[in-house]
């Protein structure tokens, strides 16, 4: 008969859950060994999980073990367990679930929570997140090792309490008198749940591990875990996801925190057992459409080792234009609200038009369709606004990086005396100024108002992101230039930061990716 090689870690848990994985097998007349492989989870304990910036910390190493045939199944706590495993590796089986719930393990007594503060010890940034959305006046000091050494960390520390998961004390009987049941902290995807890996071409291990599957177990872990994959968080992110079968209906809780607690989208639904379908999908595209898209780019970029602040939003692909070890943070400073024109402004050909913004181009084409600008000669500033004139209204026909440059190259070119300028509230007087002073006649057309949106930011970025001397004004509002790097799009955004940053830098094109390949090169030096 075959004996089954059972991969595990060494930690007093782990060998635990694979004694009873073996005790299980041996019950159905299977012989089998255990073989204690450690993981870098085990390795690395003077860092928080999310802190050691890769999933699967905890199983890798299984995972090349089974894949080089030195064991056939491996033994894991299902929460630690990537949701996408390596190809060639499955599921073969969950054993039924023990206690899913967190405790919080206290120190002496629960009176701190009495006190205007506390110190609360945990690891987990999920936990963290949302015990100081409850407590906020609360501090959170990491804690790792094995669930011995955190109990004996607490011991000799003067925290007020440590938090922990139930599961893992109860099944080694050391679970103290002295604890706090947390039933409405919402547990890790698949918490408490133990999971048999195998090969996906070993279908007699596979048929084996079949007669020890737990499929009410299974049933609830499949929905959360893929409410994990869909919302893309790994052991990284602040995810809690709760499936409970009762009466034939299933109970499902997802949520999503920002790292600092303060933010918080839940979802929770009841279904019929037999009616579950994408349950688990469905509710994190719902928590993604209401502010979680946000929040995860947020998350991904809280522990990276240089932080910028962008004053303007940027999109997920001029992101990838930066640097792995630069995050960024994002608010918009300025938001435009688009006039309301006459039909009499284009009623008439224009000969010479000026547009020194997309954000001139969005207002016209929000008046007025594009048979109805009836633009002669088009002369704008930037190419990106180039490119969506020619793709939405006409050709153009020149165009500069900047407004001087622009009213410099009329001044030298334009024969006739007078042009139509579309433009915002606040603008630079620049290229009216030098137009007027050479007898060129500028009719000046305020599509568009610049709200400024200032908000305070904190202290902890390098670098600040300018795209307009209206975001430098909306920023300075409610902070100060101090010593951080301002990088600005274009030499008139340049010029005004100038007024107030010590440290300059000024991209070689008017684009935001311009830009971000400035941050990259700056710090690339330091």
């Amino acid at each position: 008969m075959k004996i089954i090689r059972i991969g595990t870690r060494s930690s007093q848990l782990a060998m635990w859950q694979a004694n009873t994985v073996a005790q299980q097998l041996e019950h159905f007349g299977h012989k089998t060994e255990i073989i204690k492989i450690d993981s870098i989870g085990d390795m690395v304990l003077d860092k928080p999980l999310y802190e050691l910036g890769i999933t699967g910390v905890f199983t890798k190493n299984l995972d090349v073990a089974l894949l080089n045939d030195k064991i056939d199944i491996s033994v894991n706590s299902l929460k630690d367990v990537p949701t996408k495993m390596p190809e060639g590796i499955v599921q073969a089986a969950v054993i039924k679930r023990g206690d899913f719930n967190d405790v919080l393990v206290l120190k002496k007594d629960d009176n701190f929570f009495e006190n205007p503060t506390a110190t609360i010890a945990t690891g987990s940034l999920r936990r963290k997140a949302q015990w100081l959305h409850r407590y906020p006046n609360h501090n959170i000091t990491g804690l790792r090792g094995n669930v011995n050494t955190r109990l004996q960390k607490l011991e000799d520390n003067d925290w007020d309490g440590a938090i922990f998961a139930t599961a893992g004390l109860k099944r080694l009987d050391i679970l103290p008198e002295n604890h706090m049941k947390l039933d409405w902290m919402v547990p890790a995807p698949a918490q408490g749940a133990v999971m048999i890996a195998a090969l996906a071409k070993n279908e007699e291990i596979l048929e084996i591990c079949k007669e020890i599957n737990n499929e009410e177990t299974e049933k609830c872990i499949t929905i959360e875990r893929r409410f994990l994959e869909v919302l893309e968080g790994g052991c990284t992110a602040p995810i809690g996801a709760l499936a409970v079968l009762r009466n034939d209906k299933i109970k499902f809780k997802g949520v999503l925190f920002s790292p600092d607690g303060k933010n918080k989208i839940e979802f929770f639904k009841e279904v019929e057992a037999n009616n579950v379908s994408d349950l688990g999908e469905y509710a994190a595209k719902y928590i993604l459409e209401r502010g979680g898209k946000k929040l995860m780019r947020q998350i991904e970029e809280v522990e990276k080792e240089i932080q910028i602040f962008s004053t303007k939003t940027l999109s997920v692909e001029q992101i990838k234009n930066l640097s792995s070890d630069i995050g960024v943070t994002m608010s918009d400073f300025i938001t435009v609200r688009n006039n309301r024109l006459k039909n009499t402004v284009v009623k008439n050909p224009l000969k010479n038009v000026i547009i020194t913004s997309q954000n001139a181009v969005e207002a016209l084409l929000h008046n007025f369709t594009k048979s109805e600008l009836n633009f002669g000669n088009i002369f704008c500033v930037g190419r990106r606004t180039k490119q969506l004139i020619e793709r939405k209204i006409g050709k153009v026909t020149h165009f500069e990086n900047s407004a001087k440059k622009l009213a410099d190259y009329l001044v030298e070119n334009l024969k006739e005396k007078e042009v139509t300028f579309f433009c915002g509230d606040i603008r630079r007087e620049d290229l009216p100024n030098i137009l007027s002073e050479n007898n060129i006649n500028v009719n000046e057309v305020i599509s568009y108002q610049t709200l400024l949106t200032p908000k305070k930011v904190e202290e902890k970025y390098k670098g600040i992101l300018f795209f307009s001397p209206s975001g430098i004004q909306s920023y300075l509002q409610k902070n100060t230039a101090d010593s951080k790097i301002a990088f600005c799009i274009g030499e008139t955004t340049a010029n005004e930061a100038k007024k107030h940053f010590k440290n300059v830098n000024v991209s070689s094109l008017s684009t935001v990716e311009s830009v971000l390949k400035l941050v990259n090169t700056h710090f690339k030096k330091i």
